[in-house]
């Protein structure tokens, strides 16, 4: 039986940026029960921002905490659960504009929010979509930022595009270094292949050192989804010992 509706909202023009990274830098922060997914043997890591909007808690909307930016760094991880194989991210990090719904992730699922002033800019005309994100650290910017054009398409079958958009839970460690899982209920998104894409800041206070050197260099590829209605039901604990 499906866990309840903790949240729902809309998703919309989400920019993702991936880079190919070595497995090792990684390896601390999986949880435990899961394994690190590959594409083709690759890893990645995917910087993505989007705007969270519609937002219900409970099904109940908070008033001032309906729309807002997030700006997320995560990766991807695989579970096997009676034969079934879950496909699932894990964030390093995700930001937001409120202290509130920081504070409120961090009490219910253990992830690691933080709250920064934050910005977006959207520019959606039939000849060019560009579409910026990006946060303030003290006196300093970093932005994201891509550009497309034409028609969003469908991710091809077993296509790396279909392998970054199409993980369909969530997976945490637990403050007692177990972990917790839960399910994000969306349809595939139509998406389009970036033309140029980039990333400018120093993330080193976030994300760590390495992690931050990956973000230094070009995107080994980047999209815009159209995104949707999600639904993020109730996470629950891992029994360890199940497969």
């Amino acid at each position: 039986m499906p866990e309840s509706i903790f949240l729902t909202a809309e998703w919309r023009y989400l920019a993702m940026l991936n880079y190919q990274v070595d497995p090792v830098l990684l390896r601390d922060l999986v949880p435990p029960g899961t394994e690190l997914d590959a594409h083709d043997g690759r890893v990645f890591v995917s910087l993505v921002g989007f705007r969270f909007l519609r937002t219900r808690v409970l099904g109940a909307p908070i008033p001032f905490h309906q729309d807002f930016d997030e700006v997320n760094l995560r990766f991807y991880v695989r579970r096997v659960h009676n034969g079934e194989v879950r496909r699932g991210v894990v964030f390093v990090r995700e930001i937001v504009p409120k202290f509130a719904i920081a504070a409120v992730a961090r009490v219910v699922y253990n992830e690691k929010y933080v709250s920064r002033p934050m910005f977006h800019s959207i520019v959606d005309n039939p000849e060019k979509i560009v579409v910026e994100y990006g946060w303030r650290e003290d006196d300093d910017e970093n932005r994201m930022r891509v550009e497309c054009a034409g028609h969003p398409a469908a991710a091809e079958e077993g296509s790396v595009e279909q392998f970054i958009t199409e993980h369909y839970w969530g997976y945490t460690t637990t403050r007692s270094s177990g972990c917790d899982e839960y399910q994000v209920e969306h349809p595939p998104w139509r998406l389009w292949t970036a033309q140029r894409a980039e990333f400018l800041g120093d993330t080193a206070d976030l994300y760590g050192p390495d992690l931050a050197k990956v973000l230094e260099r070009p995107p080994d590829s980047a999209l815009l989804a159209d995104g949707s209605a999600i639904i993020v039901r109730s996470g629950s604990g891992l029994a360890l010992t199940e497969s």
